[in-house]
């Protein structure tokens, strides 16, 4: 139980943190191109509150950690109005890429505070190291599962954005099927892990990106 209370202290703040920036940029890089609405709606806040979600920021992502699963999660999504954006397409795509560009902006944050800490660290990392740990995992992993292209994700949005128009039409058809499709993902990485689901997709991106942002950490720590 000490053990599960200790890994929901350090991974809740990181969950939340990353969620929260992720959806303030898109919102803030809105409001910049020309779309007020999550401003108007008051979205702007890093108050976690205006954007938690119960389910998907704090319950499932918890009940995944506790039972050795991958750990993701969502939040309420910032509202983005893209005929109100000066250019709709390239706008888009741009406020598409602000929430996993801030994620690994606050990754490589965290590698160099790890980095810092490394030296005064024994052999036994501390909560605050084991937390920054996380705080770059959690990140980078929600930076690069926001740029899969299945609808409603990020990475959708800058697919489409770069597909030639001709094409956009059958690509939006897409949309309904995008949440059957993520939940189908996650069912076969629940039930068929031998399929390496995650592993096979996202997993060599994650992992590259991981091996950059540690070896920051020793850079910074030397």
């Amino acid at each position: 139980m000490n053990e599960t209370l200790a890994l929901a202290i350090v991974l809740i703040p990181s969950l939340i943190i990353a969620i929260v920036f992720h959806e303030v940029a898109h919102g803030l890089v809105a409001s910049w191109l020309g779309d007020p609405t999550a401003k108007e709606r008051n979205r702007l806040s890093l108050n976690p509150l205006r954007h938690v979600d119960p389910v998907g920021t704090l319950l499932v992502p918890g009940f995944l950690a506790m039972v050795g699963g991958p750990i993701f999660g969502w939040a309420k999504p910032v509202p983005v109005i893209k005929q109100r954006l000066r250019n709709p397409r390239y706008g888009m795509m741009a406020v598409a890429a602000a929430g996993p560009g801030t994620n690994f902006v606050l990754a490589a944050l965290g590698a160099i505070g790890l980095g810092i800490m490394a030296p005064g660290l024994g052999d036994e990392p501390g909560l605050l190291a084991t937390g920054l740990f996380y705080f770059v995992l959690i990140n980078t992993f929600l930076g690069m599962f926001n740029l899969l292209p299945i609808p409603p994700f990020d990475g959708s949005h800058i697919v489409e954005g770069l597909m030639p128009r001709k094409y956009v039409h059958y690509y939006e058809k897409l949309r309904p099927f995008g949440l059957v499709l993520f939940f189908g993902l996650v069912a076969l990485t629940w039930f068929a892990p031998e399929a390496g689901v995650l592993e096979k997709t996202i997993g060599p991106p994650v992992n590259w990106a991981l091996e950059r942002y540690f070896a920051l950490a020793e850079a910074v720590a030397r």
